[in-house]
């Protein structure tokens, strides 16, 4: 079997964001099944839909995996808890850490329990913004555009800012002390 190409978004709002950001990408890789081919820089941007909450530092990561859809998310789900996020939350709350499927090469998933694309991101800069940064010519299945056009058309007016990669981020904090 082929691995597939697959685009998970990464997000955190409590504690030390960066530190969960950063363990995030570390119980991927650490999943035999997934190998990290880009990731983008770190974002800050405001919370979306629940105002009365930290910013949000979010990224995306490129990955190839050999999990189906249904694998891949429990996956994430799983890593989420592990990482600290309440398995019952209220919808738009703040986490820890949040990893969201964004794509799954170019297959469509309609599910009850699953919806590739993810359904949110096409009114998501701070989703879009990572993504186009490093796969600006990838064509989302369900429009037929790529990456980029989707984000030039995003009705989002909110902020993002560009941090820098989750590298830079870390030691920055480890520099001066906050990690």
């Amino acid at each position: 079997m082929n691995h597939i190409r697959a685009f998970l978004a990464l997000g955190s709002n409590l504690d030390i964001r960066e530190d969960h950001l950063a363990s995030a990408l570390t119980a991927i890789s650490n999943n035999s099944d997934i190998e990290i081919y880009r990731k983008s820089s770190v974002y800050e941007t405001a919370p979306k839909y629940n105002p009365n909450q930290p910013d949000f530092l979010n990224m995306v990561v490129e990955i190839a995996t050999f999990l189906t859809p249904m694998q891949l998310i429990d996956f994430c789900e799983k890593t989420e808890i592990r990482l600290g996020r309440s398995p019952v939350h209220s919808k738009n709350s703040a986490r820890e850490i949040d990893l969201d499927i964004l794509f799954y090469d170019r297959i469509i998933v309609d599910t009850p329990t699953l919806k590739i694309p993810h359904p949110g991101l096409y009114e998501r800069k701070f989703v879009l913004t990572p993504l186009a940064e490093i796969a600006p010519d990838f064509i989302d299945p369900k429009t037929g555009k790529p990456v980029a056009e989707l984000l030039i058309s995003c009705p989002d007016p909110d902020r993002i800012i560009r941090i820098g990669s989750i590298e830079e981020i870390r030691t920055a904090a480890l520099i001066h002390g906050v990690l």
